[in-house]
């Protein structure tokens, strides 16, 4: 069996940050405490304790970490979530708290793809019109105002939540949650015709099937790099790297790593 001792905070919303809160829950004498941006109106609710809503910045949130006497704070947001993560490191050095991000690995393209790499939406946008008319644009809720100019293509936008306007001027919403199949996704671009894909790289099995799907019909993709992590900050890869920190921290026994799924 695990244990542990002390407070660990994971800031989640992540497939890994609730495997985590999932691994770390059951373990003797380990408090565990997952916070919510509060931003999707149905999330998947972690083990352990749950706290919902925005820290207010990172005084409030170095205050909150000194009260609550937490030993630790695993960063598993959202690897495009950058201002929060850049709260969550100012936060941990001002209360002198050790901080980790865990940040799965971004995906790679292969042999057939034919990916576009961009810098920000805005990039994204700029390159669309020499690429296709019929864009399927996976980027999430926020940020669509980068692609409202763009009178001329016509979007098939997939969001968990509705997105905030401004929108493109012709817009459908597919509102879905993920993990797809690569034939739901072929599927998908077939009968909305698309000719191009835009997407972040946001890593992780759930929603790569989209890129397998445009390989296979030769459509490009455009991809939105990740912000890097807030200077200094450690990094791991997997929930399994985040047990072995936590353990290197004093925060689990020794071993811990070896027995995380």
């Amino acid at each position: 069996m695990i244990t542990g001792t002390g407070h660990v905070l994971i800031l989640g919303g992540t497939t890994e940050a609730g495997q985590l809160a999932r691994t770390l829950a059951p373990c003797p004498l380990l408090r565990v405490t997952t916070s919510l941006a509060g931003r999707v109106t149905q999330p998947r609710m972690p083990d352990g304790e749950i706290r919902v809503g925005g820290f207010g910045g990172p005084g409030p949130m170095a205050a909150w970490l000194s009260e609550h006497r937490v030993a630790a704070v695993i960063d598993a947001t959202h690897p495009f979530a950058a201002a929060i993560s850049a709260n969550a490191a100012a936060a941990a050095t001002a209360a002198g708290v050790p901080l980790v991000a865990l940040r799965r690995p971004g995906w790679q393209p292969g042999p057939g793809d034919r990916w576009h790499p961009a810098d920000s939406l805005e990039d994204a946008a700029a390159r669309l019109p020499a690429l296709g008319r019929r864009v399927f644009l996976t980027t999430g809720r926020l940020g669509l105002a980068a692609f409202a100019g763009l009178d001329a293509l016509h979007f098939l936008v997939r969001s968990v939540e509705p997105p905030e306007p401004p929108l493109p001027r012709h817009t459908r919403l597919l509102l879905d949650r993920g993990p797809y199949t690569v034939e739901g996704e072929r599927e998908l671009l077939r009968t909305y015709a698309a000719d191009v894909l835009v997407t972040k790289d946001s890593g992780g099995p759930a929603t790569a099937a989209k890129l397998t799907a445009a390989r296979e019909l030769g459509l490009p993709v455009v991809v939105v790099r990740r912000p890097l992590p807030p200077p200094g900050v450690r990094t791991v890869p997997d929930v399994a790297g985040a047990v072995a920190e936590l353990e290197r921290l004093g925060c689990l026994s020794r071993g811990a790593a070896d027995r995380c799924p």
